[in-house]
């Protein structure tokens, strides 16, 4: 999985001895960056679940899948129509017909497990029923990528809040605004610990549905 931990995280351009950086404003870049890396955790916690198969045709299914669109790797649903024909098939209308072959071509080579199929200009991806057993392994699958973005969100948390102690020995922020802003950066913490939450339950009710 994706860990944005490890991106490049832009940063606001400070100097904290300088007479024009307030206290507040320290404060606002230290929370605003870790919302910003909360929120970059929970998008990725978003793909690598719609990576996971269900039962039921949707078309973020293919949300990750790109393709070579005129030299340029593009996502799919910025070169094709993705659409729903019934409950366990997709159809894939392709806006330039020269296309579809390599649309098939991508699809089937995706970690997916699809089998499309062309017919016309319309490449259609049935979706085989998952096994009882399937489903509960996918489910596992799905608690773990679930773990991780929640360690990643903490991990976030402790580094914003080494950031601020940092800034009290430098006596650049005093110990009562510190507390104020870990109270800020705990909130923030709740709130996307609870939207991960969310994402878990929808993706299990998902799964189990026959």
């Amino acid at each position: 999985m994706h860990d944005p931990d490890q991106e490049m995280i832009p940063r606001f351009a400070h100097a904290l001895n300088h007479s024009l950086v307030t206290e507040t404003d320290m404060i606002n870049e230290v929370t605003g960056d870790a919302d910003w890396r909360m929120n970059k955790s929970i998008e990725a916690l978003k793909q690598e679940l719609a990576k996971l198969r269900t039962g039921r045709a949707h078309p973020s299914l293919l949300d990750h899948i790109t393709i070579d669109y005129y030299g340029s790797q593009v996502p799919l649903s910025q070169a094709a129509t993705i659409s729903v024909l019934d409950a366990r098939t997709l159809a894939v209308s392709a806006w330039d017909k020269k296309m579809i072959a390599a649309i098939e071509k991508v699809i089937r080579s995706s970690d997916l497990g699809l089998n499309p199929a062309t017919s016309g200009d319309v490449v259609r991806i049935p979706l085989p029923p998952l096994t009882e057993q399937r489903r509960r392994e996918m489910i596992k699958v799905v608690k773990g990528e679930v773990e991780h973005a929640r360690v990643s969100i903490r991990n976030i948390r402790r580094d914003a809040n080494h950031r601020l102690k940092a800034m009290v020995k430098d006596k650049a922020l005093s110990e009562d605004e510190e507390k104020g802003a870990e109270e800020r950066i705990q909130k923030l913490t709740d709130e996307h610990i609870k939207k991960v939450e969310e994402l878990l339950e929808t993706k299990e009710k998902e799964l189990m549905e026959f």
